[in-house]
């Protein structure tokens, strides 16, 4: 009985949509596309959760806000963007801390997308899908967030002031037609209107 619990607590843990991609979707996408062979189906590289914030230069306090959401949002620390160039225009000097990252993979991916589409993307006001217009020539898709308060791991304190993010997902795909397949498949609720 003791060994029994021991091989389940070591076993390797998947999230959800991963363990449904490899024993279902997968198998789906090979047939709906007629493709010869399991490897030339569309996969989920990896996502990457950015926030520009070119107020952060006056405001200190939204560099804080922000790495504390993406954060708790993602699981993993988010890594600073600096400019590469000055701009005057824009009173931006080289090297000034703009933005921050996080890029995401295996487990996390696949957890952090079931949250986005399962919990957060129906929160959102005035809700009617996302566009399927927002698809790149590599079959990548972004998707931009205006308002952080949307996530149910932050507090009402942590979400102010607001800043938006994107969210790329980064597929790797012969087709880039397969990837809206891909995304389709794994519950991202695309707009019927802009079909």
């Amino acid at each position: 009985m003791a060994t029994t619990k021991k091989a389940k607590a070591n076993a390797p843990y998947a999230a959800r949509l991963q363990a449904q991609f490899s024993s279902q979707i997968a198998n789906e996408l090979k047939t709906e596309l007629k493709l010869a062979n399991i490897n030339q189906v569309p996969k989920l590289e990896k996502i990457v959760i950015n926030s520009g914030l070119g107020k952060a230069k006056d405001e200190t306090r939204l560099m804080d806000v922000a790495t504390n959401t993406l954060r708790k949002i993602s699981g993993q620390q988010p890594v600073q963007t600096a400019a590469k160039k000055s701009i005057a225009t824009f009173k931006l000097r080289e090297g000034n801390k703009i933005g921050l990252k996080v890029t995401l993979r295996g487990e996390r991916m696949y957890e952090f997308l079931d949250r986005l589409i399962n919990i957060v993307l129906p929160r959102l006001r005035d809700f009617h899908g996302v566009s399927v217009k927002a698809f790149d020539k590599q079959g990548n898709y972004a998707l931009g967030l205006t308002d952080q308060s949307v996530f149910p791991e932050l507090s009402f304190e942590e979400t102010s002031p607001a800043h938006g993010m994107q969210v790329i997902f980064v597929i790797k795909t012969e087709k880039p037609e397969h990837a809206k397949a891909l995304l389709t498949k794994l519950g991202m609720p695309f707009s019927k209107e802009n079909k």
